[in-house]
C-alpha cells in the first residue's frame, strides 16, 4: 500500500510541475451495502464515508481518493432445519484510483469514472444468531473491488454516485462479496 501511496503521490506532484489541472478537495457521503450470499437473504446496511479526492487531468483525468468509510450487510435465513440473523459492521480505509471522462463547460461539468479499489478493514463489529459458527467473524483485512458511477461538478461543489462491486470475498469462511452503492458531494478546495 505504500509503493501505491507514493505512486499517486508521484504522479500528483508531476501533473501539477506540467501545469495540468489539478483539484484537491473533501468529501462526505452515504453508502448502501450488503454482503451477498447463496446461503441466506441479505439486506442493504446503511453506511458514510469521509475522505479526500484529488482530480488530475481536464478531459479525461485520474481521480485518486483515501477516505474511511462504514459498509456492512444484514441477512437471514429461514431454512426449515437452521434459522438464523445477523449483522456485521466494517470500518474501512478505502483507496480507489478512478479514471473518468468529463463533458461540459468549467461550471457545469458531467463526469463518468470507473477503476480499481482497495479496501481495509481497521475494524469490524458483528451480532450474529446462536447458529452461526465463530468462523463466521474470520474477516479478510484485505479486499479488492471495482468501482463505476457517475458525477456532476457545479462550481467547486462535486457529487457522485458509484456502484462498488467486491472482487475477492469478504471471508473465505462465511460470505461472498461485498457490494454497495455510494452517494457523495464533494468540495473542491483548490
Amino acid at each position: 500500500m505504500k509503493k501505491y501511496l507514493l505512486s499517486v503521490a508521484l504522479l500528483i506532484a508531476v501533473s501539477i510541475s506540467t501545469k495540468a489541472q489539478f483539484s484537491l478537495g473533501v468529501k462526505g457521503g452515504v453508502n448502501f451495502s450488503k454482503i451477498g450470499s447463496d446461503n441466506f437473504s441479505d439486506k442493504n446496511l446503511t453506511g458514510y464515508q469521509a475522505g479526500l479526492f484529488a482530480r488530475v487531468g481536464n478531459s479525461v483525468y485520474l481521480q485518486p481518493e483515501l477516505y474511511l468509510s462504514g459498509t456492512g450487510g444484514k441477512f437471514e435465513s429461514n431454512d426449515n432445519n437452521t434459522a438464523f440473523s445477523g449483522k456485521v459492521r466494517f470500518t474501512n480505509l478505502n483507496v480507489p484510483l478512478l479514471i473518468g471522462k468529463s463533458f461540459g463547460e468549467k461550471d457545469l461539468n458531467f463526469r463518468i469514472m470507473a477503476g480499481p479499489i482497495y479496501t481495509y478493514e481497521l475494524d469490524h463489529s458483528t451480532s450474529l444468531g446462536n447458529n452461526i459458527s465463530n468462523a463466521a467473524t474470520d474477516f479478510n483485512k484485505s479486499n479488492l473491488g471495482f468501482q463505476a458511477g457517475a458525477g456532476v461538478d457545479i462550481g467547486s461543489i462535486t457529487a457522485d454516485l458509484r456502484y462498488e462491486g467486491g472482487l475477492t470475498k469478504v471471508s473465505d469462511s462465511f460470505a461472498k462479496r461485498q457490494n454497495l452503492w455510494a452517494l457523495s458531494v464533494g468540495f473542491k478546495i483548490f
